[in-house]
């Protein structure tokens, strides 16, 4: 895998939804979460400030939110913040020591642009390059890259440091990636990702 050409410095890392709710052990567990987790912190230890991490906040009820995303929360009503352990809700460690510098952006949907202060957020670090790490492959993972691609960001995606509860949909995501998005979308590894952006 690689790379267009090297990372932009001021590039930021955008860490996708490393919560103990998808964790192996969460009401939605994502059991390869720890092996993407290594690879997350690699990206996020030189440089913890340009680092944004999202946390997935459901709605209180399902009466909470709009058209089909109510009835999405009548089936996991249990995930919802009336029933849920709010520390669920937490990144997983040790993601949590990174902050501050790095900073945290809550959302209420998939993509991270969609109901949250990201893009302002984004402006106002003067962000054009987002390399993206977290979960899921081909849910939440799926639906922010797409929009960055939208809003005209180079996205980079870390291919090793992504996960899915679900090994079919995540390896035909990778293959969606490289085949049809491959001017759009960059895909690589970690290590690559590191040795190709400099450091301040």
């Amino acid at each position: 895998m690689i790379l267009h050409e090297p990372i932009e410095q001021n590039a930021v890392h955008l860490c996708i939804d490393m919560q103990r709710l998808l964790s192996p052990d969460g009401p939605w567990p994502t059991p390869w979460m720890e092996a993407a987790l290594e690879r997350a912190i690699r990206l996020v230890e030189p440089r913890p400030a340009q680092t944004i991490f999202t946390r997935f906040v459901p709605p209180r009820t399902p009466d909470d939110m709009p058209g089909a995303w109510r009835r999405y929360f009548e089936k996991w009503r249990n995930v919802t913040r009336e029933f849920i352990d709010p520390t669920l809700l937490e990144l997983v460690p040790p993601l949590g020591g990174f902050i501050p510098p790095a900073s945290v952006v809550d959302k209420g949907r998939y993509s991270a642009f969609v109901a949250s202060p990201l893009q302002s957020v984004l402006k106002e670090l003067g962000a054009t390059t987002l390399v993206v790490s977290g979960a899921e492959t081909d849910i939440c993972v799926l639906s922010t890259v797409l929009n960055a691609v939208d809003l005209g960001y180079r996205v980079i995606v870390a291919a090793d440091a992504i996960c899915s509860s679900v090994d079919t949909t995540h390896d035909a995501l990778m293959t969606l990636y490289s085949q049809r998005f491959a001017e759009q979308i960059e895909l690589a590894d970690t290590e690559t990702i590191l040795g190709s952006w400099p450091k301040a």
